[in-house]
């Protein structure tokens, strides 16, 4: 049986992190930026333009009133979401990000996973490991985050980190190798 892990999370959580070493430890495929490479595919876009549309929800309700086509980052969704819905029907593997969570609400088999963590140590890590630089990290951090979350609740209509969006929220100020194993251990009774 297959299982799609999801994972979700804020900026300088570690997510990123523990999602591939979930992928490493099941022994199942890991898509993060493979995503975007493939929507480019799908959509005819730059990866490049893809990454910018993701950080970005739709424009104006003007748009949409004179316009007949949707809007670019509209496209970009529908055929992102296409790209998951078909990288999960190939079987178990780790997707990040990409409101993946939502796109496959109904299908069965599927762990959504929320990474998060306190700001003091998302501004550490983010400026430790990520080696992100500038007068302001702690603005920087934040301001990922929202446009995480504008992004997540535009296409998704559902709240960006809200528990009962995820079968699991994890802290990752508990360790990175604690929540990959409290996240295998929800994976393994799905059938991973």
């Amino acid at each position: 049986m297959s299982c799609v892990i999801t994972v979700t999370r804020e900026y300088g959580s570690g997510g990123r992190l523990i999602a591939k070493m979930l992928s490493e430890r099941l022994n199942i495929p890991f898509y993060d930026r493979e995503i975007i490479r493939r929507t480019a595919e799908k959509s005819g876009f730059t990866e490049e333009f893809v990454r910018e549309a993701e950080e970005k929800k739709t424009v104006s309700l003007l748009y949409s009133l004179y316009m007949t086509s949707l809007p670019v980052s509209d496209q970009i969704f529908l055929a992102q979401s296409q790209v998951i819905l078909e990288t999960a029907r190939q079987g178990s593997c780790v997707i990040v990000g990409n409101c993946a969570d939502y796109v496959l609400r109904d299908e069965k088999n599927c762990l959504n996973v929320f990474v998060y963590a306190p700001l003091d140590e998302r501004i550490a890590r983010v400026r430790d490991e990520y080696k992100e630089i500038g007068e302001d990290i702690r603005t920087y951090v934040l301001k990922q985050d929202k446009k995480r979350m504008t992004y997540y609740n535009y296409f998704t209509q559902n709240k960006w980190g809200y528990s009962h969006n995820y079968h699991i929220s994890v802290n990752s100020a508990l360790g990175l190798e604690p929540c990959v194993n409290i996240v295998t251990e929800a994976a393994t009774a799905m059938g991973v």
